[in-house]
């Protein structure tokens, strides 16, 4: 998920800047991102991206690894076709691997069959030459993965790039989406070494996966639960079950759901502050839902564990 959205990000913030890249011209003005769901049978992919750009259309996939099913090869077929018969334009395929690889699968670009040859582009990211990527903002998250004989000179180079960035939003952004992909290929105290968290955590990039972690959360304790709760209510009678299993499973969903929250909350706090003393995670525990949402919030603001307990004195004192 990290991944994914990260991607998201750049190709819906910087569309021109893959179209620049990717088709070695000055874009159109006129690019549109397409549904990445196509007429028929939905199929989707971790990170795939349809991008209208004139009269053509740049169908653009990530991917870390190879495997895949149905295998790329066929499922890049079965993308063609849809597109085509939805748009009847010209379709430029390009699928880029993130993680270095021998395996057989990132050097495969095509799909043959008896009377059928079928061609797409593929771009292992570590074999191209970063000066390119370093050059435009957008591309920057990908330049760390790029090719080079001292890695931690290119993320040195990265780092400096990022800090030039004057528009301190764009900057935060941009930095959360290098230290997320740069996880890819680097080691956590090594990104840290070039690149503050504190940045990262205070852009759009961050926030937008930490609430998709706990509506993930959340969504996944109810639904367990009311699994749950439903077979122990079926066991029990039909009618009598029905009810106590869907308000157990809901209770459960619920408790589940807070739980995640919780460890969340935890995580991000010792990120932040350092070790947190037992009696301030026994007031954290008692917190509700709602409030442990907006200590989330708060959390990215405070500097000490002071500013933790003067927040959560607030609940004390009523």
């Amino acid at each position: 998920m990290t991944y994914d959205s990260t991607l998201k990000y750049l190709v819906e913030q910087y569309p021109q800047a893959f179209t620049r890249w990717l088709f070695n011209q000055e874009p159109a003005e006129d690019i549109e991102i397409l549904n990445t769901e196509l007429s028929t049978e939905p199929i989707r992919a971790d990170a795939l991206f349809f991008v209208r750009v004139a009269d053509a259309i740049l169908h653009l996939e990530f991917q870390t690894l190879p495997q895949s099913e149905p295998p790329l090869p066929l499922r890049m077929l079965d993308y063609w076709v849809r597109l085509y018969r939805q748009y009847r334009c010209d379709i430029e395929q390009v699928i880029i691997f993130l993680k270095p690889s021998r395996l057989a699968g990132v050097f495969v670009n095509q799909f043959t069959e008896r009377n059928l040859s079928f061609r797409y582009r593929v771009i292992r990211i570590w074999e191209c030459d970063p000066q390119p990527l370093l050059t435009t903002p957008g591309l920057l998250p990908l330049a760390v993965l790029a090719q080079t004989e001292v890695p931690e000179t290119l993320l040195s180079q990265v780092a400096a790039r990022i800090d030039m960035i004057e528009d301190r939003q764009q900057q935060r952004n941009l930095s959360a989406c290098v230290q997320l992909l740069a996880g890819v290929k680097f080691d956590e105290q090594l990104i840290q070494a070039y690149f503050r968290e504190d940045m990262m955590q205070e852009s759009v990039v961050y926030q937008r996966i930490i609430r998709q972690g706990l509506e993930q959360g959340l969504e996944q304790g109810l639904e367990q639960g009311l699994e749950q709760g439903l077979k122990q209510g079926l066991k029990q009678g039909l009618e009598q079950g029905l009810e106590q299993g869907l308000e157990q499973g809901l209770g459960q969903g619920l408790e589940q759901g807070k739980r995640n929250e919780l460890n969340l909350i935890k995580r991000l706090l010792s990120r932040r502050l350092g070790e947190i003393n037992p009696q301030l995670q026994n007031q954290i525990e008692e917190l509700s839902f709602d409030q442990l949402e907006d200590l989330g919030e708060a959390l990215l603001d405070f500097d000490t564990e002071v500013d933790l307990t003067n927040w959560l004195n607030q609940f004390r004192d009523k």
